[in-house]
């Protein structure tokens, strides 16, 4: 009997992000010390998303209480390939000594999935499993997961406004009355990517006799359904906090900046779990309820493209017009061609950050209890997401900018691994 000295499914490019449509290949790869017998080697593809959480439930007194479990599972799909041996498990082939590789190829379908997750109460799940079955002995087994995400163009104009809301109210302390303290708040757009800043804009009116801190959190709300009920668990991220407004006074806030770190894009084609985002905009008041308010937002997966920015002050105009005019001949145009190249999605591609969620177990149901001798390879996983780099375009300039620019004046982009 021979001895497995490396058994593992190598992606090819080692890429890990994929689209819906796309193709997942790869390799699998076997050492042995020795020829080895088998019925067959398999390689399985399975997408699944799958939420479970528990309730504690009371009886009475005299029965004490229970836990009552809720689950529930999509399965998106599960293809399987015979790489070695036959589909009959009767059959015995021998795989000699030394190191063999077996390509496979799957097809990820184009619709109908969602963006893998790792959330509290549940996941969205996508993995590749090479499994060597053997004749009177355990299984071996090698995982590999991968990261899929399914897109939201940011870029669609429901994605281009912006959000804004309003509140108010008055502080009360016995039989006293403050004057009114209110609040209005909006982001720039409503759709944003891993990695850009949502700039927020907003106003703050203080008529009472306490200083407020205004502060802005960015939070996702995580939501998971099963049997009717439903679960749901929110995580704070990055919070930007501002200057203190005193009593009797105003403050206000002009496109403050609120960094979105590698989480998940919204969720929002599942059926057992919603992911969605929201900037919760507050004013910390000492001794009573903060005033607060909030501004839904979604993540995307297709950066946002910046238009051509209009440079039309006047001394920035004129000088490009004078030498438009001195020119004796024009440039001679592309030849014409048939075909038409449709420019990329966005300037730069996206690269890819590990979640801010971290590392998970790939352990399933179906697994041996004997891990260590029949699960090889590395069994945890972290999801991968799009991150671009937060590039904020010049201004636009009209005829009645008081500060006209040159050419020079012109902020240029950044290399993307350098960190404002």
């Amino acid at each position: 009997m021979g001895k497995l000295k490396c058994f593992e499914i190598i992606l090819a490019g080692n890429k890990s992000v994929f689209h819906p449509g796309e193709k997942v290949c790869g390799k699998v790869v076997v050492d042995l010390k020795g020829d080895m017998k088998m019925r067959s080697l398999r390689i399985f593809m399975r997408g699944v998303a799958k939420v479970h959480w528990t309730e504690s439930r009371s009886t009475g007194s005299r029965l004490g209480s229970y836990t009552e479990h809720y689950n529930a599972e999509v399965e998106y799909f599960f293809k399987r390939q015979v790489l070695f041996g036959g589909e009959v498990s009767e059959g015995r082939d021998t795989l000699t000594e030394g190191r063999h590789e077996f390509s496979f190829s799957f097809d990820l379908q184009m619709g109908g999935i969602a963006t893998s997750f790792e959330g509290k109460h549940g996941s969205i799940r996508y993995w590749l499993k090479a499994e060597m079955d053997k004749p009177w002995s355990f299984n071996h087994k090698t995982k590999k997961a991968f990261t899929v995400i399914s897109p939201i163009d940011i870029n669609k104009a429901e994605y281009q406004l912006c959000v804004e809301s309003s509140i108010e109210k008055t502080l009360c302390c016995w039989m006293c009355t403050s004057g009114p303290i209110s609040m209005t708040a909006r982001s720039d757009r409503r759709g944003y990517c891993p990695g850009e800043s949502i700039a927020i804009s907003a106003e703050f009116e203080n008529h009472s006799s306490r200083t407020m801190i205004p502060m802005a959190t960015l939070y996702q709300t995580q939501a998971f359904f099963s049997n009717g009920k439903s679960r749901v668990r929110r995580t704070k991220f990055t919070v930007l906090t501002g200057l203190p407004v005193a009593p009797q006074s105003h403050g206000s806030w002009d496109s403050q900046l609120l960094k979105i770190p590698a989480v998940s894009p919204s969720i929002i084609n599942c059926c057992v779990m919603k992911v969605d985002y929201y900037i919760k905009v507050a004013l910390h008041i000492p001794g009573a309820y903060n005033l607060t308010l909030h501004l839904p937002i979604v993540i995307g997966t297709v950066p946002f493209r910046q238009g051509p920015t209009r440079y039309t002050s006047t001394r920035f105009f004129n000088e490009t017009f004078t030498d438009y005019q001195n020119r004796t001949t024009l440039p001679v145009p592309p030849p014409y061609r048939e075909t038409i190249t449709p420019p990329p999605p966005f300037d730069d591609p996206p690269t890819y950050h590990e979640s801010v969620g971290g590392a998970v177990r790939l352990d399933d149901e179906d697994d041996d209890d004997d891990e260590n001798t029949c699960n090889m390879g590395d069994l945890t996983y972290t999801p991968m997401y799009n991150y671009v780099y937060n590039y904020r375009p010049p201004p636009t300039y009209t005829e009645e900018d008081p500060h006209p620019i040159s050419l020079c004046d012109v902020p240029r982009r950044l290399p993307r691994n350098i960190d404002r």
